[in-house]
């Protein structure tokens, strides 16, 4: 993982960018590899770990609607999460996971492993992907934390 931070640092040192992350399933694991390497107070503003619907709603500006309409697990809200996070930070570019990391939680609907990622540019647009990750708990948070750099990666021209 830390080759995508390294790589994602650059990015960002380039443009002279900060980024922000809102982390529901990950728990911070994103700020925490992004955090780990000295002079990342340069590129990264801050982190939200909102685990709960209160918090999505209350540090983010989450919608109660979209959360009772398509959960917290979902495209909508992951999205909303980034839109949340760029206006509550003095971050350029955003990214928001919330997911099932399991063992317990998952439904036919929405099955351990399910992950949406939400990424966006301060101004542009805030775009998500879904994944359906394998393997323990461990081993789903710690592939959304690498898929997540990635995406940021992708994004920054």
């Amino acid at each position: 993982m830390s080759d995508l931070v390294d790589k994602l640092g650059d990015k960002l040192r380039d443009k002279k960018w900060m980024m922000t992350s809102a982390e529901s399933c990950t728990g911070g694991m994103i700020a925490c590899a992004m955090t780990d390497k000295a002079g990342s107070s340069s590129i990264f503003d801050r982190g939200f770990i909102t685990y709960s619907n209160e918090s999505k709603i209350d540090m983010l500006g989450v919608k109660a609607e979209t959360l009772e309409q398509f959960g917290a697990v979902s495209e909508e809200t992951a999205e909303e999460m980034v839109k949340g996070a760029l206006k509550n930070s003095r971050a350029n570019i955003a990214v928001a996971v919330t997911g099932i990391a399991g063992p317990s939680g998952g439904s036919i609907l929405k099955p351990v492993g399910l992950v949406y990622i939400a990424y966006g540019i301060k101004g542009g647009v805030t775009q998500s992907t879904e994944h359906k990750f394998k393997g323990s708990r461990d081993e789903i948070r710690l592939q959304t934390t690498k898929q997540a750099l990635k995406h940021l990666i992708n994004i920054i021209k």
